[in-house]
């Protein structure tokens, strides 16, 4: 009985390069001839999902093509397609079909961010890598500031901030990438919990703008108590010269920044394991009960 199988979509050629790519620049380069992107930000994860791409590849192929440049070495650089190329190796393939293209190390960097900032499942820290690239690219390399434009691209200027290029391509206000780029500021602890979805993007901004000794008793106390909470945070924040505090004048902030709990308001409660021990098995529930109170009673009266 044959299976049937959910399609998966890949990004076209067209897609990725921003203009048509003819049939005939397609090659099959051997995977061993490739290396990895520099400080590539973007994780490659042996998850249930790359399962499915290699099964996909097993049978189909890669429909896609990988994105390389030449390093001038008789090697190519991974620019787009790390994800295709582990499945390919995964799959037992020893050559991958690739898009050669030559370009400089900013526009490498553009093309590598461009192709992958708009995954769905992206990390908070994979955008913010990978956007403090792009910024630093576009920067360094003044004049053209979108590099997959075609004939369009357009000069910055004054009026035309970097951040808001970045953020425009990538779906996000100049603010929200000033905001992820904070992010790489992050002790790899800290930044770790907010991949986890165990610490909100916005409470991690704001403790980025702490030191690094300071974020990583933050991420220890996350990890002895399993919260932080915004309002812990802020009560840091409204503090003096938070450099110079000690780690356990730290807790004393954060636990007395928590709200009290209300007196009366705890349950106790007791397992029929725990009371058969000292109760015979005929007894009731309402029968313990009254035998409890009334002890209750004696100790109350007794310590008056």
């Amino acid at each position: 009985m044959a299976v049937k199988r959910e399609k998966v979509r890949f990004e076209s050629v067209e897609e990725l390069l921003g203009a048509p790519i003819a049939a005939d620049v397609t090659e099959e380069i051997e995977i061993n001839h490739i290396h990895p992107f520099k400080n590539h930000p973007f994780k490659v994860v042996d998850d249930e999902k790359m399962e499915e791409l290699v099964k996909s590849i097993s049978i189909n192929g890669i429909l896609t093509p990988v994105l390389l440049r030449p390093d001038g070495d008789g090697q190519y650089e991974m620019i787009s397609g790390h994800r295709r190329m582990h499945a390919a190796k995964l799959a037992g393939l020893r050559t991958v079909p690739a898009v050669i293209k030559n370009m400089n190390d900013d526009e490498a960097v553009i093309y590598m961010v461009d192709a992958n900032v708009q995954r769905e499942e992206i990390l908070p820290s994979e955008r913010a890598f990978s956007l403090k690239m792009k910024l630093a690219a576009i920067s360094r390399q003044g004049e053209r500031t979108d590099l997959t434009c075609g004939n369009n691209c357009h000069k910055s200027d004054g009026s035309n901030k970097s951040r808001a290029i970045v953020g425009k391509a990538a779906g996000m206000s100049e603010r929200s990438v000033q905001n992820y780029i904070k992010l790489t500021e992050l002790v790899p602890d800290v930044l770790t919990l907010v991949d986890q979805k165990k610490i909100g993007v916005t409470m991690a901004v704001d403790i980025a703008g702490f030191d690094k000794e300071l974020q990583g008793w933050l991420g220890e106390y996350y990890r002895d108590n399993g919260f932080l909470k915004p309002v812990q945070i802020e009560a840091l924040k409204d503090t003096e010269n938070t450099r110079n505090i000690t780690q356990s004048v730290m807790i004393q902030i954060l636990n007395d920044a928590l709200p009290e709990k209300r007196k009366g308001s705890g349950k106790v409660s007791f397992s029929e394991r725990k009371l058969d021990k000292y109760f015979p098995p005929h007894f009731s529930a309402k029968e313990r009960e009254m035998v409890i109170i009334g002890l209750l009673e004696k100790w109350h009266e007794g310590n008056k």
